[in-house]
């Protein structure tokens, strides 16, 4: 007999790391007490788990979009804006190893696609006495750099659930992906004089995530999460640089059938 459950994760995760396209790197550090202010629009997540005896499939989602500006100690550019889109799905083939009232406990292997996209704006304020030196120097006053990636990555889950009182569990989860399985030459674009150059750096492909919360049995067809959330990508590819943190405080909701 299949089980399902269709869930509604809400997941106010901050932002932290450094992200860059076209070898234009630049930080960005957004905890989640701000996310509202930066969003630009609201999130989307979906999550799906299907079980037949030991056997399950799980898959979920999520895209984001956040939004940051920062001043630079410089003179001939000293703002700068980023914008930066953060999306994935995954799916999961699982065993449970462990399979009982009180435990449970099963392994799972898939793939997850990532999609990162970004942003970067760099400008000066307008400071009139800089007009002459920028002509002189032949730069311009604002530099704009933009560019989006996707990828799967080969990932494997492990989850376990403990039932601790009544109907109340106690969740925890992780996974690592990646494996260098997109990892490609890499640059790293940087200023010489009036020259932008491209500076090759190492490539690399790997993602971490670990999950743990309560869940509660609400009734015989709801039920209810509530934990904290953490994915870690460190992704450097050609011109494209997502070395971030997405963690935060989850809750979600959810239907049986």
């Amino acid at each position: 007999m299949w089980k399902i459950r269709i869930g509604a994760p809400g997941w106010l995760a901050g932002l932290s790391g450094e992200s860059g396209v076209k070898g234009v790197v630049a930080s960005t550090d957004v905890s989640f007490s701000q996310l509202f202010t930066h969003l630009t629009h609201v999130p989307i997540v979906l999550s799906a788990d299907l079980r037949y005896k030991r056997w399950e499939l799980f898959g979920d989602g999520q895209y984001m979009e956040v939004g940051a500006s920062a001043t630079l100690p410089g003179l001939l550019f000293t703002n700068a804006n980023v914008h930066v889109k953060d999306g994935f799905a995954e799916g999961f083939l699982g065993y449970r190893l462990i399979n009982c009232d009180k435990a449970a406990l099963s392994v799972f292997a898939g793939a997850r696609y990532n999609y990162e996209g970004g942003d970067l704006s760099i400008f000066d304020n307008g400071d009139a006495r800089l007009i002459i030196l920028r002509e002189l120097l032949g730069i311009r006053k604002r530099l704009d750099f933009s560019g989006s990636i996707d990828w799967v990555d080969p990932v494997i889950w492990t989850r376990g659930k403990v039932r601790i009182w009544r109907a109340t569990s106690l969740d925890a989860e992780g996974d690592i992906g990646g494996f260098d399985a997109n990892s490609d030459s890499a640059f790293q674009t940087e200023r010489q004089g009036r020259t932008l150059v491209k500076k090759p750096i190492s490539s690399e492909d790997w993602s971490y995530q670990l999950q743990g919360g309560l869940e509660c049995q609400v009734s015989r067809w709801f039920w209810a999460q509530l934990g904290w959330r953490w994915l870690r990508t460190d992704f450097v590819s050609a011109g494209f640089t997502n070395k971030t943190d997405l963690d935060g405080p989850f809750v979600q909701g959810g239907v049986n059938f």
